[in-house]
């Protein structure tokens, strides 16, 4: 705790010589990815705190770290005797960050942010909301001036993600990204998000956990593309695959100057919730901005045939792998052996021992009884539970194919359920098949299905607090946008060839969480007089546990799906099993058939 006080120490020295008051330090990157690189964990650095979710502030005489519930108790050890208060968020004491300022600091006070780890957009609404209580944001480097022993950057090679993986080639990516510029009446775009750059320019690595992107940033214009990354992640082979699809090579932060020299005639396409204002602040001001949503973004969100071939053959795998790791965890539980961890552990062993397994594609979560309640929860060894053949284990997992991305939530019996387990996945089970059975006219938004899953348990004064799906990447990113099935409202609408999860929820808090989880995909139902219909493919490929299911409240036509994808996934998986796991599998997916 000592270091991180005198890294503290450090820090207010430095901003006393700039004149800055108090220094913001949150837990990203200048891509606004969502796994960052070791490079830029300023906010763990500062504070010690290693969670996914947090904003560190630190003024002159005051520090405090600003996470949620998920890490209140993880937060709380690592900030022990460090100097920083834990600022528990969505609790009615707890203010927000530009409120708490206003508070300890005083009018005309600079505040100091690192303007590459922050949008252009929050950026902006951080200026402006910090401006009504009379502070003024400035643009500085602060941790980077006191950071001085910080890891290098990833500089492993990246690798060619091969047309027969993506269906088509960069240069033909390229052209349609052009012509959606043209729509938009821009000369340039400046891409930064590392999924798009990947996508685009069919490329992948390791550069991060879980997601299989390069650092690099990229400036597409019309007849010129160039990518901006380090000359030690290329090789002989790369640098010829781009050269043979016109993609021209800079080095990674050439983009600064690169942009500064743009013509001031030059329309500027910049997607303003990813851009960081560092980048934006290097265009010249002469220059016309259209801020909008990558049209990438868009473009990838719709996977074409050879796309969803390759998840088709990823959700076989991924079935396959759970299937022998759930025929383990049976024979195991009543040990009292199994953690949280270890299993997680062992699912992943399972997962690598697939054909072109990359890795996982989140950490898995794994909550046990009352922690399966935890939504986003994540296993520590200090807070883990053990196993017991007793109650109800949620896990959500995924895995990383060449093939494709997977992303699986079950919720599993270890003993004989309550009566109110089985009523309560029952429900979210109700909502899980009335969404996927849905049928929908073009232009339908997620937002308006949404209620679909959560109906059934609407109607008891149930509910639960996360989205109901969220896109999902081929061989990329397990969370993409523009896509989703939430209650907040998304103007995005569910086109052909998006893939999305399905995922409704129950959480007793103290007690368990169910959550029942399987990749969708929309498709083509219907043509009528009144228009085209869609409707959704479900992908994955898993049985669901029927001793937690109460059949008395299922209707014939959801039984009737529910047997249904229990007989498809059995006669997908089980050639690929030995007899031991043909039995096992038959077993878990026995139609059910109601006695009258």
């Amino acid at each position: 705790m000592e270091q991180i006080r005198s890294r503290i120490t450090l820090l207010r020295e430095t901003m006393k010589i700039q004149g800055i008051s108090a220094c913001i330090i949150p837990g990203t990157d200048p891509h606004a990815s969502e796994y960052i690189a070791d490079y830029w964990k300023e906010r763990e650095w500062i504070s010690g705190f290693d969670g996914s979710a947090g904003t560190v502030v630190v003024t002159l005489k005051s520090a405090g770290l600003w996470t949620d519930s998920r890490y209140f108790l993880h937060a709380g050890e690592q900030l022990d005797g460090t100097g920083i208060d834990l600022m528990k968020q969505g609790l009615p004491e707890t203010l927000e960050i530009i409120q708490w300022l206003s508070t300890v600091l005083k009018a005309g006070d600079k505040v100091g942010v690192n303007a590459q780890m922050f949008s252009m957009n929050s950026y902006s609404s951080m200026k402006a909301e910090l401006k009504m209580s009379n502070l003024e944001l400035v643009s500085i480097d602060l941790p980077g001036m006191v950071w001085t022993d910080r890891p290098s950057l990833p500089l492993k090679p990246f690798f060619v993600f091969d047309a027969k993986y993506t269906g088509k080639t960069a240069s033909e990516k390229l052209l349609l990204l052009r012509a959606e510029m043209k729509k938009a009446f821009a000369d340039v775009f400046v891409v930064s998000a590392l999924d798009d750059i990947a996508w685009l320019f069919n490329i992948r690595g390791n550069d991060v956990v879980y997601n299989p992107v390069v650092i690099a940033y990229a400036l597409i214009e019309k007849e010129k593309a160039t990518l901006f990354i380090s000359p030690e992640k290329r090789t002989d082979d790369t640098s010829s695959y781009l050269q043979s699809q016109q993609i021209e090579v800079a080095s990674y932060t050439e983009i600064y100057e690169t942009l500064k020299q743009l013509s001031p005639e030059k329309a500027v396409l910049v997607d303003g919730g990813k851009l960081n204002q560092s980048l934006f602040e290097s265009l010249p001001t002469e220059c016309a901005i259209r801020n909008a949503m990558s049209p990438i973004f868009k473009l990838k969100s719709i996977k074409n045939k050879v796309e969803m071939n390759g998840v088709r053959r990823a959700m076989v795998k991924d079935g396959v792998a759970l299937t022998r790791f759930f025929i383990w965890l049976e024979e195991n539980v009543k040990s009292g052996d199994l953690s949280e961890i270890s299993i997680s552990e062992k699912l992943r062993w399972y997962r690598s021992e697939e054909e072109d397994f990359v890795g996982e594609s989140f950490g898995t979560i794994a909550g046990y009884a009352a922690h399966g309640a935890i939504v986003h929860y994540h296993a520590l060894p200090e807070t883990e539970y053990k196993l017991k053949a007793e109650n109800i284990l949620l896990l959500d997992s995924g895995g990383q194919y060449l093939d494709g991305t997977t992303d699986i939530t079950r919720t599993v019996a270890l003993g004989s359920p309550t009566a109110q387990q089985k009523t309560d996945n029952t429900l979210v089970l109700k909502g899980h098949i009335a969404l996927a059975t849905a049928i929908f006219p073009v232009g339908t938004r997620g937002s308006q299905l949404d209620i679909l899953a959560r109906k059934a348990m609407w109607d008891l004064g149930l509910n639960y607090g996360h989205g109901t799906g969220h896109g999902v990447g081929h061989f990329l990113c397990v969370h993409e946008g523009p896509q989703s099935i939430r209650m907040d409202e998304n103007p995005t609408v569910l086109q052909p060839g998006m893939m999305i999860s399905n995922e409704p929820g129950m959480y007793r808090t103290n007690e368990y969480g169910i959550r029942i989880e399987n990749l969708v995909h929309v498709i083509p139902a219907q043509k009528t007089e009144f228009g085209q219909f869609l409707q959704f493919e479900t992908l994955t490929l898993f049985p669901i546990d029927q001793h937690l299911i109460n059949f008395d409240l299922l209707s014939a036509r959801e039984i009737e799906w529910l047997n249904t994808y229990h007989q498809r996934v059995y006669d997908t998986i089980s050639p690929k099993l030995n007899e031991f796991g043909r039995e096992w599998l038959s077993t878990k997916c026995n139609p059910y058939v109601r006695k009258d």
